[in-house]
């Protein structure tokens, strides 16, 4: 099938849309989206000069078979300079396909706030003036209340983070999902987009009806009658801030510890029993893993009370929790509503908390600078700073809204700035995959190859083993990320499964051509992310990683650095092996 790609220029108004059937073979995705990347990207310019492109990709699977759910997002990252890489879920990626979109770029700058209204028809440029300043719940229902194809429609929106070029700043879809991490909030609004809208009516015809059926129901079955995917719908991820805190895997006290002796009141138990009020599911999903929550709000005497809703899940209580020491259920949703609101990717924002508490403890910097007194398990600090990185008034505020990177550069404290290649580290501390995981992935987060999994598959120390795994796994991610499928359903599609679903709606492939696909996509990344500036030399581990035990054991620095140069050797060799340079 040949990919629709629509070229939207901001500053011009127009837009374009190109059958390209040169990429045909890339599937969607991932895979789709590094090709326009590399097609349109200013190598050598700021990652927030105008014609930087954002982009958006969809697969030939979404929303038609189980659990395919998600839209890749690709960019120039403000907050490390390089690849930037998200995905998200809810309505996009079939409101994508009712427009007819394989793919989104996105390029210029319109002169005034604007709302990019996109549909089958083509493309309209609205006032969003109105809208400047408000925070994500808002300008999301405003948008829900105008008319247009309610439920089939999607609405993404940036808050006060992206409009004020915090580095870090998200993007929310449809109220409850996100582009969540490397700052795609605010490269929209750099390009003063406060919000898209996606909706259609094209439909999709299948010519082998009856094929495609059977392979619908079989893997429907394995979604829904086993327990594969049963963790996700039950508790869902925030199951893991008991596991892992039994285990001494998570972080806590900005790695301080490993484990947190007042974690009963955040786990994912405690959520399911004292604050769960439904699930949502994104479409084409029948599994439901998005957890909300009811947070009450006294706002007057006796009983007057204001309720909101809020999603939870690992991340964020790892990082705006057990991170900052902050022990009751109740605050954590008040600093998730505070982030959310502000549009700020929340585990970037909790760990950049957790350093500035620890720096200030420590007397780098003082409360006259910081306008406040943060303290490990108290939500009063957090909620000004969170305030002041979006209202930045004064300098220290200003190199904070460009992450935690940029704040150690300058003031020191890189040894307990939980960072890897300028990214704010995911909520796990599990042992040497999980840190060189996220420190050598394409965008360096934890779901680029699983670390903290192979972690605890692997119980002594193999070097060559980590290695293997390490890029094993992100080579078989790079596939489902092509297709977009969730990660949550990586042990329903294995490669038979993918190959059957593709061959029955007309899409002809092996299991070698698509082993091809995810090795060609994770290495061509690999290549765009040097030409961005990225250098495996320059990977540097803060040694509060070696200072903390993960998973009751100690981590030594220098294995860390020979496991690393182990895997720089063999990226390097399959280089040579097995693809060319892109120029």
């Amino acid at each position: 099938m040949d990919p629709e790609i629509m070229y939207i220029d901001l500053e011009k108004g127009t837009h374009k849309i190109d059958r390209r059937g040169d990429l045909s073979s890339y599937l969607g995705g991932v895979a789709l989206a590094t090709e326009l990347l590399k097609e349109n990207c200013l190598i050598e310019e700021d990652p927030l000069v105008n014609n930087q492109p954002v982009i958006f990709t969809k697969g030939p699977l979404n929303t038609i078979f189980p659990v395919v759910t998600k839209v890749c997002s690709m960019f120039t990252s403000p907050l490390t300079g390089e690849l930037g890489e998200s995905y998200g879920g809810m309505r996009l990626a079939m409101a994508m396909a009712l427009a007819g979109l394989d793919g989104i770029v996105i390029k210029g700058r319109r002169g005034a706030p604007c709302i990019l209204h996109i549909d089958d028809k083509g493309v309209r440029f609205l006032d969003a003036k109105s809208l400047w300043g408000l925070d994500t719940d808002e300008t999301t229902r405003l948008l829900h209340d105008q008319e247009g194809k309610r439920g089939l429609r999607s609405i993404m929106v940036i808050g006060d983070g992206g409009e004020k070029g915090v580095k870090f700043a998200n993007v929310t879809i449809d109220s409850y999902r996100h582009f969540g991490r490397l700052g795609l909030g605010c490269l929209l609004g750099s390009k003063n987009i406060k919000a898209i809208i996606v909706e259609g009516a094209r439909g999709r015809e299948v010519d082998n009806l009856k094929e495609y059926k059977r392979v619908y129901k079989e893997i429907a079955k394995r979604v829904i009658d086993t327990d594969v995917m049963e963790k996700y719908h039950g508790i869902g991820t925030s199951i893991n801030i008991k596991a892992l805190n039994e285990m001494g895997g998570l972080p806590t006290f900005n790695f301080q510890k490993s484990q947190f002796n007042r974690c009963s009141r955040i786990t994912g138990e405690y959520f399911a029993k004292k604050h769960l009020i439904k699930k949502l599911a994104c479409s084409g999903c029948p599994i439901g893993c998005i957890h909300i929550a009811i947070r009450r709000k006294k706002f007057g005497e006796p009983h007057e009370y204001h309720s909101t809703a809020v999603a939870y899940d690992h991340e964020l209580i790892y990082s705006l929790g057990s991170m900052l020491g902050i022990a009751r259920g109740e605050e954590v949703l008040e600093l998730i509503e505070a982030v959310e609101k502000k549009g700020l990717d929340a585990i970037t924002s909790g760990v950049l908390m957790a350093w500035i508490t620890e720096a200030y403890q420590r007397g780098l910097l003082d409360a006259k600078m910081l306008l406040t007194t943060p303290a490990f398990g108290k939500k009063e600090g957090y909620l000004k700073i969170i305030e002041n990185i979006v209202i930045q008034p004064n300098e220290f505020y200003k190199r904070a809204a460009e992450g935690t990177h940029s704040l150690t550069s300058h003031y020191g404290g890189q040894d307990y700035g939980m960072v890897l290649a300028k990214n704010e580290v995911a909520g796990y501390h599990t042992g040497y995959g999980n840190l060189l995981g996220q420190a050598v992935g394409a965008r360096h987060s934890h779901l680029d190859n699983g670390g903290y999994s192979i972690d605890q598959e692997i119980n002594s120390l193999d070097s060559k083993e980590i290695v293997k795994k390490l890029i094993q796994e992100e080579i078989e991610r790079n596939l489902l990320n092509s297709l977009v499928i969730c990660l949550f359903a990586r042990k329903v599609y294995d490669f038979d499964t993918i190959k059957n679903a593709l061959n029955s709606i007309g899409i002809k492939i092996s299991k070698e051509e698509l082993h091809e696909i995810g090795l060609r996509t994770f290495l061509e990344k690999m290549i765009l992310k040097e030409r961005m500036g990225f250098s495996y030399k320059d990977i540097t581990f803060p040694k509060r990683f070696f200072e903390t035990e993960a998973l009751f054991k100690a981590l030594d620095e220098e294995n860390a650095y020979e496991i690393l140069n182990e895997y720089i050797e063999e990226i390097h060799r399959i280089k040579l092996s097995r693809i060319s340079p892109l120029d």
